[in-house]
C-alpha cells in the first residue's frame, strides 16, 4: 500500500507543480465565463442598423407604415419579455424587481440586449430622394451604403417597397451582403401587412386585426412535481436538470484530461524505460493502482478549484442564487450520486488508457484503439440535451443503462426522478462493469509493462487472457 501511494504522490506532483498545469486549470472557468458573457455582451453592443424606406410607386403607399408598425410592435415584445424575464429572476430569488437590479452582478445587461433593437428607421437622405428611378437612384443607394460615405450620412440598408400582383414585395439594399437582419425584419413585416390586408378584404375592421396582432398570452406552466406552491413551474424546478447536464458535460471534459494524462504518462515511462525500474521494486498491479490514483487526486484538485471558483463567483456576484443552488445540490442527496458517477466513470476509462499506454511508445501507436474509443466517448454529448428534453425517452432511457454511457447520461436525468430502481440498477452495473474494466485493464497493463509488443488488438486481447505469463 506504501508503494501505491509513493506512485501516487510521484504521479500527482509531476503534474500539479508544472506551470502549464495551473494555466490550464484556470483557463477552463476563464473562457466559460468569457463563454457566457459574449452573447450578452455582442448583444448590448450590436450596432443599431440605419434603415431608409422608400415606397415605389402610389400602389407601395402605406407599406412604410406596415414596416414602422412592425418596428414598433417588436419594441412593445422585447420590453415584455424583458419585464417577465425580471419577474422571473426576482421571483427565483426571492427578491423584489427594484433591488435585484441593484445587486451585485445583477442581470441588468441581459435585460438591455433583451430590450435592444437592432434597427431604426431614419429619414430619407435629400440625395437620395432627389434622384432619378433607375440607375442614379442605384448609384447613390451604392454610395450611401459604401464605405467612402460620411460618417454622418452612412446607411446600413435602404428599402425599396412595392406590390407585385397586389401583393407586398421589397428589394433590400444592405451594407453587408451576409447581413439578413434587415432582409429578415422587412419579410415578417410584410407578411404581416398583407395579413392585415387579406383580412380586411374579407370586411374585418383593421383595428381587430392590429389588437389581434398585438395580442401576447400570458401562458403558465404547472407541474406535479414543481417545488413551487401550486404546482407553478419556475427557475427553481429547472435548475436541477440544469446542474445535471452540466455536470454530465464536466465528467466528459475531466475525464477526457485525466485519461488522457494516464496515457501519455504511462506511454512516456515506457519509452523512456522508468516503467521497467518501477517494475524491479513494485508490482504492475501496485503501479497501475497508483498512477490511477495519483491522476484521480489530479482530477479532484481541478473540480475543486472549478468548484471553489465558481462558488466564489456565485457568492461575489449572485448571491441572491446561491442558497438556491445549495438546495438543489443537497435535497435528495444529488450531490451524491453526481460523486458516485463521477467516481465509477473515472475509474472505468481511467483504467483503460493506462493499459493502452502500456503498449505504446509513441502517440502513433496509440491512435489504433483510441479512435474507437473516442467515437464511443462522443455518443453521450449527442444524447445529453436530448435526456434533459426528454429524460423518459426509450433510447435516453436504454443508454443511461449501458455502464459506458451511465456515467454522463444519467446525472442528466437524475433531475427528473428516474426510478429508484433504474438508478440503483445503472449505479450496480457500472461499478460492476468498473471492476471488470480494472480486472481486464491490470492484466493487459502488466503485459503490456513487461513486454515490447506493438499495440493491437490482437495483442491487447491475447494480453487479456494471458495476464502477461
Amino acid at each position: 500500500m506504501n508503494r501505491t501511494l509513493l506512485i501516487a504522490r510521484r504521479e500527482y506532483a509531476a503534474y500539479a507543480k508544472t506551470v502549464g498545469f495551473w494555466l490550464s486549470l484556470l483557463a477552463f472557468p476563464l473562457f466559460a465565463v468569457i463563454g457566457g458573457a459574449v452573447p450578452i455582451l455582442m448583444r448590448s453592443s450590436e450596432p443599431v442598423r440605419q434603415v431608409v424606406l422608400i415606397e415605389e410607386g402610389p400602389q407601395a403607399v402605406g407599406l412604410a407604415a406596415s414596416v414602422r408598425d412592425a418596428l414598433r410592435l417588436d419594441a412593445e415584445r422585447r420590453a415584455d419579455a424583458a419585464r417577465r424575464a425580471q419577474a422571473e429572476a426576482a421571483k427565483a430569488t426571492g427578491m423584489p424587481p427594484e433591488a435585484l437590479a441593484k445587486a451585485p452582478g445583477n442581470s441588468g445587461g441581459a435585460l438591455a440586449g433583451l430590450r435592444r433593437q437592432r434597427l431604426a428607421i431614419v429619414d430619407t437622405p435629400p440625395a437620395l430622394l432627389q434622384a432619378s428611378p433607375g440607375q442614379p437612384q442605384e448609384d447613390e443607394v451604392r454610395r450611401l451604403l459604401g464605405d467612402d460615405a460620411e460618417q454622418g450620412q452612412r446607411l446600413d440598408a435602404v428599402v425599396f417597397l412595392t406590390r407585385q400582383n397586389g401583393q407586398p414585395a421589397a428589394r433590400v439594399w444592405s451594407r453587408r451582403a451576409t447581413d439578413d437582419t434587415v432582409e429578415d425584419f422587412v419579410r415578417d413585416a410584410l407578411r404581416s401587412a398583407n395579413r392585415r390586408q387579406v383580412f380586411e378584404t374579407a370586411g374585418i375592421d383593421q383595428a381587430i386585426v392590429t389588437d389581434a396582432e398585438r395580442f401576447r398570452p400570458d401562458v403558465k406552466v404547472f407541474s406535479p412535481k414543481s417545488q413551487a406552491g401550486g404546482g407553478l413551474v419556475s427557475f427553481r424546478d429547472r435548475l436541477p436538470g440544469i446542474i445535471g447536464l452540466a455536470s454530465g458535460f464536466l465528467l466528459w471534459s475531466l475525464i477526457i484530461t485525466g485519461a488522457s494524462i494516464l496515457l501519455n504518462s504511462v506511454m512516456e515511462e515506457k519509452a523512456n524505460k522508468i516503467l521497467e525500474v518501477l517494475l524491479s521494486s513494485a508490482s504492475a498491479t501496485e503501479i497501475l493502482a497508483g498512477k490511477v490514483l495519483g491522476v484521480a487526486f489530479l482530477t479532484l484538485t481541478v473540480l475543486a478549484t472549478w468548484g471553489g471558483l465558481g462558488a466564489a463567483g456565485l457568492l461575489a456576484f449572485a448571491p441572491q442564487y446561491a442558497p438556491t443552488v445549495g438546495s438543489v445540490l443537497l435535497d435528495g442527496g444529488m450531490v451524491f450520486y453526481l460523486l458516485a458517477y463521477a467516481v465509477g466513470g473515472y475509474l472505468m476509462y481511467a483504467v483503460l488508457f493506462a493499459a493502452i499506454g502500456a503498449f505504446c511508445e509513441t502517440p502513433r501507436d496509440a491512435q489504433t484503439l483510441m479512435g474507437p474509443i473516442m467515437m464511443v466517448l462522443t455518443v453521450p454529448i449527442l444524447i445529453m440535451t436530448t435526456a434533459l428534453q426528454s429524460p423518459d425517452a426509450p433510447i435516453v432511457r436504454i443508454l443511461s443503462l449501458v455502464p459506458l454511457f451511465t456515467p454522463f447520461v444519467m446525472p442528466a436525468r437524475i433531475a427528473a426522478e428516474p426510478p429508484m430502481i433504474e438508478v440503483a440498477g445503472s449505479l450496480f452495473a457500472m461499478f460492476a462493469f468498473a471492476l471488470l474494466m480494472v480486472w481486464i485493464a491490470g492484466r493487459a497493463f502488466r503485459a503490456g509493462a513487461l513486454s515490447d509488443v506493438k499495440l493491437s488488438w490482437k495483442s491487447f486481447a491475447g494480453a487479456v487472457r494471458g495476464g502477461g505469463k
